[in-house]
C-alpha cells in the first residue's frame, strides 16, 4: 500500500497526488513511469513521474480525470492508500551537457517535461521550454518550468491567458530565430495530435525530434504486447523499448487507432462508475 502524502488541484480534471514511495523516489529518473492499480479490482494504468524528491521518499503523479479510474484516483485524498506502484519503469530521458534544446509540454504533457527540463539545465543546456493548453485554467507549474528553464513560453488556444495560439507556432518562430543547426534537440509531450504536429513541423527542418508516447498498457514489462507501437517499420513496446521514441519515425495512425479500441468499453466503464457514485445510498460519493 503506498500512501498519499499530498493531493493538489490544479483544475476541475488535472490533479496531483504525492505518493510515499521511497524506493521508487530514489532509483527514478527524468522520464521514466510507474503502473498503479488503486484496489484490488482496479485495472493497471501508466503514469509519467512528475517529480521525485529522494530524501522525502516522495513521488508526484500528475493526470487528468478522463476515464473511471483516473476519476477514482483523483477522488481519493491525502491520508488515504493505492494499492499498487511499480516502477521506475522504462528507460530514463538521455541528459546531455550542451547544445540549445527545446522542451516542448502540452496539457498534462508539462507534468513529465518539467524534470527533463530541471536536468538539462542542471547539466549546463541551454533549455527553452514551450507550454500550452486549452486555456488557462488548465495550465500548471508556470512558476517551475520557469526555474527549470533558461527561457520560457506559454501559449493558449483560446488565447485566455498569455498568447493565443499553439505550441507549434512558438516552435516555428524559435526554429527560424536560433537556427535549425543551433538547435540538438527538439522534445515534445503531450496529446498525440499536439505531438505529431510538433513532429511534422521540425522534420521539415530536419531537428532530431523525440517524443515521449502514453500508450495503452497493461502490464507494464513487454509481456502483453498492449503498448505495442510501429517506429521506423519495426515494432516497439512502450513500456520496455521507450516510452520516448524519435518522433519523425513513429507510424502516429496506427498509434491512434490502437489508442481508439476500447473507447466504448471505457465510455461504459465511466458511465457506471458515475451511475454507481450518484446514487450510493450513504451520500458519500461511493468511495470509501
Amino acid at each position: 500500500m503506498y500512501k498519499i502524502i499530498e493531493k493538489q488541484i490544479f483544475s476541475e480534471v488535472t490533479k496531483l497526488l504525492s505518493v510515499y514511495a521511497p524506493k521508487i523516489a530514489k532509483s527514478c529518473r527524468p522520464g521514466q513511469f510507474v503502473m498503479i492499480r488503486i484496489d484490488e479490482k482496479g485495472e493497471r494504468i501508466p503514469l509519467t513521474i512528475a517529480d521525485f524528491d529522494p530524501e522525502k521518499g516522495t513521488i508526484s503523479l500528475v493526470f487528468q480525470e478522463i476515464g473511471k479510474s483516473t476519476q477514482q484516483l483523483g477522488a481519493l485524498e491525502q491520508g488515504e492508500f493505492i494499492k499498487d506502484v511499480a516502477g521506475p519503469l522504462g528507460h530514463p530521458t538521455h541528459i546531455f551537457d550542451s547544445g540549445t534544446v527545446i522542451l516542448v509540454g502540452g496539457g498534462v504533457g508539462v507534468a513529465p517535461i518539467y524534470p527533463i527540463a530541471r536536468e538539462f539545465k542542471k547539466a549546463g543546456c541551454n533549455v527553452i521550454g514551450i507550454i500550452g493548453a486549452r486555456n488557462k485554467e488548465l495550465l500548471f507549474w508556470e512558476e517551475k518550468m520557469s526555474a527549470a528553464c533558461n527561457s520560457l513560453y506559454i501559449t493558449t488556444d483560446d488565447g485566455s491567458y498569455v498568447r493565443k495560439g499553439f505550441v507549434t507556432d512558438v516552435m516555428k518562430e524559435l526554429i527560424e530565430e536560433i537556427g535549425k543547426e543551433n538547435i540538438a534537440l527538439i522534445m515534445a509531450i503531450g496529446p498525440q495530435p499536439m505531438m505529431r504536429a510538433c513532429c511534422n513541423l521540425s522534420k521539415g527542418y530536419e531537428i532530431r525530434t523525440l517524443v515521449s508516447l502514453n500508450a495503452l498498457m497493461v502490464d507494464g514489462t513487454g509481456m502483453c504486447g498492449c503498448c505495442r507501437v510501429s517506429v521506423g517499420g519495426s515494432t516497439k513496446f512502450v513500456c520496455v523499448d521507450g516510452p520516448e521514441f524519435d518522433g519523425h519515425q513513429v507510424d502516429w495512425l496506427e498509434l491512434y487507432r490502437r489508442s481508439t479500441y476500447f473507447c466504448d468499453e471505457e465510455k461504459s466503464a465511466k458511465d457506471i462508475y458515475n451511475s454507481e457514485k450518484g446514487n450510493h445510498a450513504c451520500g458519500c460519493g461511493g468511495i470509501q
